[in-house]
């Protein structure tokens, strides 16, 4: 069985796999977060979309074909756990361009939307 994108070890269908086919819902902003990235990975535009605030949502998410998301750091957290209404999260994206190797540093703010943990907007550092 594959491993989830994500980086916690477990199976892609019973980590990530689940929330995007629609099988529950994010329970921490965290969670939220690592489930985007394997998103990236797996190139789940619907659930990109899906997981977005409907203010600061795109129209379309664009995969740039040549990349490949290969690893996921969590540097840190504030707020975002499940009593809270907003969150942040300090992450490292690990990538692939060919062989060149890259890295997006980013703090994502998560807001909860209808009840549901959302990607509102991040600030890449």
């Amino acid at each position: 069985m594959a491993k989830c994108p994500c980086g916690v070890g477990a199976a892609y269908r019973e980590c990530c796999g689940r929330l995007h086919r629609g099988e529950g819902r994010a329970g921490t902003a965290e969670e939220l977060m690592r489930s985007r990235f394997s998103a990236f990975a797996k190139e789940d535009e619907a659930y990109l979309l899906r997981s977005w605030h409907p203010a600061t949502r795109p129209e379309r998410v664009e995969f740039d074909p040549g990349m490949r998301w290969v690893g996921l750091e969590i540097v840190d957290t504030g707020g975002g756990g499940p009593r809270d209404a907003k969150g942040t999260v300090e992450f490292r994206a690990h990538y692939l361009t060919g062989s060149e190797v890259g890295e997006l540093h980013e703090v994502s703010r998560f807001v909860r939307h209808d009840g549901e943990w959302v990607y509102v907007r991040g600030k890449v550092n």
